[in-house]
């Protein structure tokens, strides 16, 4: 019996260092020879391009709702179901809110992730069929061509990883940089 004892101590030892000792440090010596630029990217407006944004005026591209208020310290979801009747009031709002801010639109034609928040309430990115039904508003206000915002909207895009991985995306925060970069 002491023998297997002893093989099962020495084994936890050595585990125990690998992995918590080890690894750990391996990871922070990688993480020490990252930029700091690169891990968090900012763009020139000073926002961090990989951490949703709240953008309500006209003006620009509007972001994905956030339950937690774009807070990093706070993230997550609302963890109401859909059949809540708080979170389909608020679904509700956000539809009458972008109904009335974009004349001529839909509700049918309002994709579902500009009304409802992600799971970490911090994404910065929406869909193309989100920055598209916005395109016209933001013409008007700031008197510019709807084909240049398409333009713009389209050299936005990003692909899914190996163009497979995850969804067509448009990171908003770097939309709207450029679009106050567009003359």
């Amino acid at each position: 019996m002491k023998t297997p004892f002893l093989i099962g101590l020495r084994l936890t030892a050595v585990c125990a260092f690998l992995f918590c000792g080890l690894y750990i440090f391996s990871i922070l010596g990688i993480s020490k020879l990252v930029p700091e630029d690169i891990a968090f990217a900012k763009n020139e407006s000073g926002f961090y391009e990989n951490v949703g944004q709240t953008f309500t005026t006209d003006r620009y591209f509007w972001s994905r709702p956030s339950a937690v208020d774009y807070n990093a310290a706070a993230s997550g979801g609302s963890n109401k179901g859909p059949s809540n009747p708080e979170y389909l009031a608020t679904v509700k709002a956000r539809i009458d809110t972008l109904l009335a801010h974009n004349p001529g639109l839909k509700k049918s034609d309002i994709p579902s992730d500009l009304v409802t928040a992600s799971g970490s309430g911090l994404d910065a990115n929406i869909s193309v069929a989100s920055a598209q039904i916005q395109v016209n508003r933001i013409a008007k206000v700031r008197n510019i061509e709807i084909e240049k915002l398409k333009k713009l909207v389209e050299a936005h895009i990003e692909k899914p990883f190996l163009g497979v991985f995850g969804t067509t995306k448009i990171n908003v925060v770097k939309l709207n940089a450029a679009l106050d970069k567009l003359k």
